[in-house]
């Protein structure tokens, strides 16, 4: 199967407008798997999770024996485009002991006193932790352009600050998994109209959601050019069409994976005597009760 961060990654020059939000890029078609797509996808998704449970495992224990790496999953979308669904699908496969997931709302007084990346910093996972970013440091070359909360010299400027951030990130033991979910202005609009319906869901509609809608052109031109501009060897954008939430789940765990396994994590090795330990322990008895 060909890799799918190639099938999804993308380069110097994006136009969301040629990507379908609806495709399902690597996945095998009934006659190798013998079930429909949607099915087979779900089915693998479970597999992966162990896997990614395994690789997960491993990472926090080399930091314990002083590995210094981490993984950092990024989450950018429109609003409705399954942020929410693919951590609790794909990050919810792992150990959550093992993870730190933030989701970045407008900045605070205090953030917006500071640099836009220092509530970024602030919030990066520990050494030996996956970290997942629920919106991120893309937002100040996003919202805050296609809003204009900044003058242009200022978002012009952010992309070769973020380029310049993450190659720091990338320098020190991260891992960038960076995710730009790719949903249709269709779709968004039935996913809105499910939160209205629904009343479980009720509480996740925003009215300003509408609003934006309004900007929707804008917003994929944003989103086009910070995918172009940041799009590095790296820290690599990947889109993922989202319209099938089956294939979201499936492509970004898959992401996540090959990125584990490009780190080539091991188990460390024990720094003490095995044999020396297992016949104190062989040896041991349980003491004398008390009279």
């Amino acid at each position: 199967m060909t890799s799918v961060r190639e099938l999804l990654r993308v380069g110097p020059a994006v136009d969301l407008k040629d990507i379908d939000p609806s495709s399902t890029p690597g996945l095998p078609g009934r006659k190798i798997t013998g079930k429909d797509s949607k099915s087979w996808a779900r089915e693998q998704l479970a597999l992966i999770g162990g896997q990614l449970t395994v690789k997960q495992e491993m990472l926090y224990a080399g930091a314990k024996a002083g590995d210094n790496r981490r993984l950092l999953l990024v989450l950018q979308a429109m609003d409705c485009g399954g942020k929410d669904g693919t951590v609790k699908k794909v990050a919810g496969a792992m150990n959550p002991l093992g993870l730190h997931i933030v989701s970045f709302g407008p900045p605070t007084e205090e953030e917006r006193e500071h640099d836009f990346l220092w509530r970024i910093r602030r919030a990066l996972p520990p050494t030996g932790l996956v970290g997942v970013f629920n919106r991120s440091q893309y937002e100040d070359v996003l919202i805050a352009r296609v809003e204009s909360l900044v003058p242009e010299t200022a978002w012009r400027a952010r992309y070769g600050q973020i380029n310049g951030f993450e190659r720091e990130l990338a320098d020190n033991g991260f891992a960038l998994v960076k995710v730009m979910l790719h949903i249709s202005y269709d779709e968004q609009r039935e996913r809105l109209l499910e939160r209205l319906t629904d009343p479980t869901k009720h509480w996740k509609y925003d009215p300003a959601d509408v609003d934006a809608r309004a900007r929707w052109a804008d917003y994929q031109g944003a989103y086009s050019d910070a995918l172009s501009q940041c799009s590095t060897d790296h820290a690599p954008w990947y889109v993922v069409p989202a319209n099938r939430k089956w294939y979201r789940d499936w492509a970004v765990a898959n992401l996540v994976l090959e990125a584990f396994d490009e780190m080539r994590l091991s188990y460390p090795e024990a720094d003490f005597d095995l044999d020396a330990e297992r016949r104190r322990l062989e040896a041991d008895r349980a003491p004398a009760m008390a009279p």
